[in-house]
């Protein structure tokens, strides 16, 4: 199979010929029909990330077909539609029957830890338990465009936020997945405030919904200006970049007894910040939540309301590419990105 393969830290990806995954026992074999490009990508490709080893595929927000079907599978055909959570939980672990799968033990991370989805095909392991049918309403691009983002930014309001209808929402970072927060929140009926420095993210968060935008190049005290956007501060904060700037910022946008959700995954000298635990925690009385990724069986909610008409990912596309691209798509990221999601489309070549 055809696969872009890194085999050097910041280096090209190379389009180039691999063997064809195995398939597990109790696994599958997927036709990659499309995968996004994601900001976790990049730092893979930087050689941020410890549990990448070269050569490596990346990618790791998938959409496609099962053209295999290892014996101990059950529930899956070949010809189905399916994505995956980037997280591949071990399924029979006391936490992954408590329904906690994210923090399994004996995980593996798609395109981290085993090869990815820049790729014509991917293995996916306990498919019965890791794999999701996608409904027919969703085409495999926007399928891959909400990969990792829409269902991180979902489970980060609905289940660790609790994010309720009239509450306020500052979202700092309009990126794949602070634009994925933006449409949720305004389909839960929460109004939204999205923070970022480039007006084009800003612009495209204002055509998804938000209620308002702040470029804040130039502002010293960002949590001020937005507790004055939002009367008082926002009910809910998201750091969507993972640095020690848009933490601290995001913990200073809330109001007495705010809830701050660590989306953006902290790498380098951001992974360990100092923490204003008298000012803020302890005095606001705040809350701090992490995570990371969405549980299979956690994505059924989601999939219904884009089903049902109520939340549309397809905008958040803005792009798709070939295969061929994929690591001049990564190397845009050194300077930021485009606005929107990127997706490789397998079709394109």
């Amino acid at each position: 199979m055809k696969a872009a393969l890194l085999e050097r830290f910041d280096g090209p990806l190379t389009v180039t010929s691999v063997p064809d995954p195995v398939c597990p026992a109790d696994g599958t074999i997927v036709a990659v029909r499309a995968c996004g490009v994601c900001r976790s990508d990049h730092h893979a490709w930087k050689g941020l990330d410890p549990d990448v080893a070269l050569p490596h595929v990346m990618g790791h927000e998938f959409a496609g077909q099962i053209v295999e079907v290892g014996p101990q599978c059950r529930h899956f055909r070949v010809g189905d539609r399916v994505t995956a959570p980037f997280i591949l939980s071990c399924g029979h672990c006391t936490d992954c029957q408590a329904g906690r799968p994210t923090v399994c033990a004996d995980q593996e991370g798609i395109g981290f830890t085993v090869w990815g989805a820049f790729a014509e095909r991917i293995a996916i392991s306990a498919a019965d338990f890791n794999l999701v049918h996608l409904p027919d309403a969703i085409d495999f691009v926007p399928a891959a465009g909400m990969g990792c983002r829409v269902t991180t930014a979902w489970r980060a309001l609905t289940d660790r936020a609790q994010l309720a209808p009239g509450e306020w929402l500052v979202v700092h970072g309009a990126g794949g997945v602070g634009l994925s927060a933006t449409i949720i929140a305004g389909a839960l009926g929460a109004r939204v405030l999205a923070v970022d420095i480039s007006d084009d993210a800003l612009t495209k968060a204002t055509e998804l919904g938000a209620n308002a935008v702040l470029n804040v190049s130039g502002i010293d005290d960002v949590g001020e200006a937005v507790r004055d956007l939002t009367g008082g501060g926002a009910h809910v904060s998201i750091d969507a970049l993972g640095s020690g700037l848009t933490f601290t910022n995001s913990l200073r946008s809330l109001r007495k007894l705010g809830r701050h959700v660590q989306v953006g995954m902290p790498v380098g000298s951001h992974a360990t910040v100092p923490l204003p635990l008298l000012e803020l925690v302890y005095a606001r009385q705040l809350t701090l939540h992490g995570t990371r990724g969405l549980g299979a069986r956690q994505f059924a909610p989601l999939m219904d309301m884009i089903a049902g008409g109520r939340l549309d990912p397809a905008p958040l596309v803005t792009r798709t590419i070939p295969l061929s691209t994929a690591g001049a798509a990564l190397a845009e990221m050194d300077g930021g990105q485009p606005a929107g999601v990127t997706v490789i489309d397998l079709a394109l070549g």
